[in-house]
């Protein structure tokens, strides 16, 4: 499927843009299932001032999607109209600051801020190591892992909105909840501030190392797979009620519910989008059955089903 081709409106509306466009860009290097149709014009702003100015003058009605590292992203196999917003190496910085402080970019994954932290002695982040994305995402669905959360450390977030101005939420106004914030839906997040405590190094970096073994021992790291399809419903473990209902293994096209970790769907080289969402939605269906339980989804669905 191919979408009208936008990058001659958007350079002639915004004539000084640094950052690359690109018109029906491939999805599949952003989303780690690997699957999924394109988008009608992948922007990747090259600073904030770029991303501002794009914002500001192209058509208020075109839908504005951001975009990290894709760990837990499923794009549909029609494709995402409009523009697809990817925050790459100039939002990817980490910076540690006095007062057990670190700022680190939308862009930057967690891994490396959980990583800066350590080796400067600032206990906190090391649950960051868990979560296979960038932080951005992490505002956005409060992050959390090996007993954890983005809630617990955050101190502000900078964003910019849809029209192009810049806001600053501070940790009342992101209105933390399980797997969610309130932050305003068009708010794209940009860079955040972090405060942790007084930590040994040493013991950071091993504790790091201990998640590391423990994901492997446990996920199917090594596999093409979105992380924990659903959230853990309240008193339940999504894992256990997918398990439970017979779901092991179980498959659909190229996609398949991981033998490993029941919470997690694998795409083969062959998956499509189609598959790993009838997939999720059968698991769903045979959940609510068994267990009178509903899954939500965890994973983020965008862009449209193929024609």
């Amino acid at each position: 499927m191919a979408f009208e081709d936008l990058t001659p409106v958007v350079r002639a509306l915004v004539p000084g843009l640094q950052g690359a466009v690109t018109a029906n860009a491939s999805m599949k290097p952003f989303s780690w299932f690997r699957t999924g149709g394109p988008a009608q014009l992948l922007f990747e702003p090259a600073g904030e001032i770029d991303l501002i100015e794009f914002l500001r003058h192209i058509p208020p009605d075109w839908p504005v999607m951001p975009v990290g590292l894709g760990s837990n992203l499923l794009v549909r196999d029609g494709g995402v109209p409009g523009v697809v917003i990817k925050l790459s190496k100039p939002f990817a910085e980490t910076e540690v600051l006095n007062d057990h402080l670190v700022r680190a970019g939308a862009g930057a994954p967690d891994v490396k801020v959980a990583r800066a932290a350590a080796e400067a002695g600032i206990a906190g982040f090391t649950f960051l190591r868990g979560i296979p994305g960038a932080i951005g995402g992490a505002l956005r669905m409060n992050g959390g892992a090996y007993g954890g959360e983005v809630t617990d450390i955050l101190v502000e977030a900078r964003a910019i909105r849809r029209d192009g101005h810049t806001e600053t939420y501070d940790h009342a106004a992101m209105k933390f909840a399980y797997r969610k914030s309130g932050a305003p839906d068009d708010a794209i997040f940009v860079s955040a501030l972090f405060r942790g405590t007084p930590g040994n190094p040493g013991e950071l970096l091993a504790a790091m190392d201990e998640i590391t073994r423990q994901r492997s021992a446990t996920q199917p790291v090594n596999t093409r797979t979105g992380g924990s399809t659903f959230k853990n419903p309240e008193g339940h473990s999504a894992w256990k009620l997918v398990d439970a209902a017979g779901c092991r293994g179980l498959r659909i096209g190229g996609a398949q519910v991981s033998e490993l970790h029941t919470n997690f769907l694998i795409a083969s080289p062959e998956a499509t989008s189609t598959d790993i969402e009838r997939l999720g939605e059968e698991v769903r269906r045979r959940v609510l059955d068994m267990s009178g339980v509903e899954l939500q989804w965890e994973i983020k669905r965008v862009g449209v089903p193929l024609a």
